[in-house]
């Protein structure tokens, strides 16, 4: 036979662990500093020049 579980607790354990998750992600999101900010924007300012650079134009 199984083991006897909880439906109580596996929700609840089930809702802390993805509480857990989201919270990892709002971290890895959010909890930048300026410096890390301004160096993932300008970047991305260059990856997007690089890709306006390289545009084939139709005249």
């Amino acid at each position: 036979m199984g083991e006897i579980v909880s439906l109580n607790r596996a929700r609840k354990a089930k809702a802390r662990a993805d509480k857990e998750t989201k919270a990892a992600g709002n971290r890895a999101a959010f909890g930048r500093t300026k410096a890390q900010k301004a160096a993932d924007a300008a970047e991305q300012a260059r990856k997007d020049a690089l890709l306006d650079g390289a545009k084939l134009t139709d005249s």
